[in-house]
């Protein structure tokens, strides 16, 4: 039993299990499926194209045109039209921003990357924390094996919830999304609201929209074993058919299990996932539907503590030490959505999408207190049992006209969304002394466990209007765009069901964009952009839990200069962001808001095929961050908590000529020294990951086989990773295996 299951009338992941699984069945037992290709109405890539990773094409170089590409600002992403791989295969061309559509990275006032099949597949990403890392302006604020994915972008959090599931905020799971179910994943760099509404929990440092997979023209039909340390092994199925007579209908169905102990002390842990992806491609209408359902049951995952008044920081732990002794986990997550699109003629498109999600978790929940600079501290056992409920709609128009010379593409829509959270929380009567290098046992749990009930109501309302104008042959291209957020935010104790808040307030969250391309290759962009955020709730553990907080506004500056050497895209860009600064005073442990951080960055990139065989992804993030009118200005000029100075990645992957179809690859991820405390007390170390793989491809028996094998974090460092007033050990080093084939 799972909380809050009995009384919603949401129910599909049974059902969604079970069609899972037939279909998988049925597939995988008529794998030879005759197949009518799909003649696509957009340009196909030249021959030496890299493919997406999932297309299962072989790796080259993306030939260049000297004539300025035309502007394309589409609906979202169509099946069979995802905007090709760049030279390398890694990162794609383009990508969705939203309620823009899909469009070239060349024509987008933004800082964005969006990561193929191909990324994901050859580093053995498990979860899109793995996937994003690759940016060194993200970081991720949790390790693997701990509750869930939270990440940093440009130096402020972004929840697992405020990523984006197709265009649909509300529809992933709280914890963690496995890649396995995915396609593409598209990260925006700064605050994404105007395009994409206002997230749950209100995120403005970037946006990340997943893509699901869809059928191929090329019938697939795709088994994987994998394996992870320290003994956890899995079988991963994908297939994908089209039919009609022009290929019109497509199905995808993915699944994956795995079982086996885990890079913690005495851990173990059973994942599984299963989805499917329908889809019709017609010359006036587009429609797709997706449905998916994620288990977990964990024993012993990655703990979180806080440093309390310690006057120092403690050294870090082994990476396979659980502080927490017995705890576990449950998660359950299930999402429909669908979405259609459809041609009333040349000039005006309209579309609509739709979702439902519900996700529970029921975990151990230790309090943890009276941390010293020796690691020794006390802890209660806990209950922290919550579900989340999601219903969201979005509706609208795009409009594509000429007004003197001047070619405009309109966007005007609407989008809502409902929440609806709650949880049940309880603590042990007693507390055990324990220690973070000799952990104790956690104390017994006597009270009993009770169902989670509402905690909050959280709706969302936006309407907006953006045009894209493109003038002079499409060298200047314009973006300027209203969106009006309401929220409407309900609180309530859960124990009495008692409602404590409510508020409804409205802002306007503005965009302006510019692109001037002075040559073919060269894109200068600027844009002013805001965020509204809701102001949440103080945290469970804190003294004030559930208070309430009004909304705010945030805002951004951001300039660069984009280049396509032809096997290489380069970007430099500069930024600023400004949010209300939200702190859990460690004397009182009562969380408010305290003046604003004022975050300042330079970012360098590049990617692509810098040699013949030689692909590479590198970053690197230079942050200059401030506190400003902070009560007293007691702490004015100091540093935002858990910023790093800089942030530097690089990732290479090379086939070796000598020996056809193998190829090894390396990753380095660095990040800076950042400061624990609003005081600046406290400070954490600068730490460095090494990761390295190879992979081989051949045919056996007729079938295209590929061996993978990584190891992520080669030399076992040790380092804190901070989230908030929370600190986490850095996962082990941890050895992955694959064999996969395709039939």
């Amino acid at each position: 039993m799972f909380p809050r299951e009995n009384h919603s009338n949401f129910g599909p992941r049974t059902a969604v299990s079970l069609a899972v699984q037939r279909l998988l069945v049925s597939l995988v037992a008529t794998a030879v499926v005759p197949t009518i290709v799909f003649a696509q109405t957009v340009e196909p890539p030249p021959a030496a194209m890299p493919p997406d990773g999932e297309a299962g094409m072989t790796t080259g170089t993306q030939a260049q045109s000297t004539v300025l590409p035309t502007v394309s600002i589409k609906a979202t992403a169509l099946p069979g039209e995802l905007p090709a791989p760049y030279a390398g295969g890694q990162i794609a061309t383009g990508g969705g921003i939203g309620v823009l559509g899909t469009g070239k990275v060349m024509d987008q006032p933004f800082a964005t990357t969006n990561y193929t099949g191909q990324a994901m597949e050859d580093g053995q990403a498990r979860t899109l924390a793995d996937v994003v890392v690759n940016n060194a302006s993200v970081r991720t604020q949790q390790s693997s094996g701990g509750f869930a994915d939270v990440f940093q972008i440009r130096g402020f959090p972004v929840q697992a919830t405020d990523v984006a599931l197709n265009g649909l905020y509300g529809m992933v799971s709280a914890s963690r999304m496995p890649v396995n179910l995915l396609e593409r994943v598209e990260v925006l760099q700064g605050p994404g609201t105007l395009m994409y509404g206002m997230g749950p929990n209100g995120s403005i440092g970037g946006a990340i929209n997943i893509v699901t997979k869809r059928a191929d023209d090329e019938p697939l039909t795709r088994l994987t074993a994998l394996y992870q340390s320290k003994g956890q092994f899995g079988v991963q199925a994908d297939v994908g058919r089209r039919f009609g007579d022009e290929g019109q209908w497509g199905i995808r169905v993915n699944g994956m299990y795995k079982d086996g102990q885990t890079g913690i002390a005495h851990g173990n842990q059973s994942q599984g996932d299963g989805s499917i992806g329908l889809d019709y491609r017609g010359k006036k209408l587009r429609w797709s539907f997706d449905a998916y359902n994620i288990s977990e049951n964990t024993d012993e995952f990655r703990p979180q503590i806080g440093l309390g008044t310690a006057t120092s920081v403690p050294a870090v732990p082994s990476g396979y030490t659980n502080f927490y002794p017995g705890s576990k986990l449950k998660l359950r997550d299930s999402a429909l959505t669908t979405r259609l699109e459809y041609d009333i003629n040349q000039y005006f498109t309209v579309y609509a999408a739709a979702g439902e999600h519900y996700g529970t978790s029921r975990q151990n929940f230790p309090y943890a207190f009276g941390m010293t600079s020796a690691g020794d501290f006390s802890v209660y056992n806990g209950y922290y049992d919550a579900y989340n409920r999601t219903k969201t709609v979005d509706l609208g128009v795009r409009s594509h006209f000429d007004t003197f010379g001047i070619h405009h593409t309109l966007v005007a829509g609407l989008t809502t969304l409902n929440q609806e959270q709650g949880y049940f929380y309880a603590l042990s009567d007693t507390t055990a002394p324990s220690n973070l290098y000799n952990p104790s046992p956690l104390p017994m749990m006597t009270a009993p466990r009770g169902e989670p009930q509402r905690s909050s109501h959280l709706r969302l309302n936006s309407q907006q209007l953006i045009d894209t104008m493109s003038l002079w042959n499409n060298r200047l291209l314009l973006t300027g765009g209203l969106r009006r957020q309401t929220i409407g935010a309900d609180n309530y104790d859960p124990t009495s069901g008692a409602q404590t808040s409510t508020y409804v307030k409205q802002a306007i969250t503005p965009l302006a964009g510019i692109v001037f391309k002075p040559l073919s290759n060269i894109s200068v962009y600027g844009n002013f952009t805001s965020g509204l955020s809701d102001g949440g709730t103080a945290p469970v553990g804190t003294a004030n839990a559930g208070q309430a907080f009004a909304p705010y506004k945030s805002n951004q500056y951001e300039a660069g200069v984009k280049a396509d050497w032809g096997r290489v895209m380069t970007t430099v860009s500069v930024f600023q962001i400004s949010q209300p600064n939200g702190i859990t005073n460690p004397a009182t442990n009562i969380y408010a808001y305290d003046g604003r951080s004022k975050v300042r960055g330079l970012e360098l990139a590049a990617y692509g095929e810098a040699f013949r065989h030689l692909r590479l992804m590198a970053s690197a993030t230079i942050y200059d961050a401030r506190l400003e009118g902070t009560a007293g200005g007691t702490t004015d000029g100091n540093e935002p908590v858990g910023i790093p100075h800089y942030a530097l990645n690089l990732g290479a992957d090379y086939d070796l000529p000598w020996v056809p179809g193998l190829a090894v690859n390396g990753r380095i991820i660095h990040t800076g020294a950042q400061y624990y405390d609003a005081a600046n007390t406290l400070r954490l170390p600068s730490w460095t990951r090494y990761d390295v793989g190879v992979r081989y491809s051949a045919k056996i028996a007729s079938k295209d086989v590929v061996f993978r094998a990584n190891v992520e974090n080669l030399f076992g460092s040790r380092y804190w990773i901070q989230q908030g007033t929370y600190l986490t050990t850095a996962a082990p080093r941890t050895v992955l295996l694959s064999a996969q084939i395709d039939f």
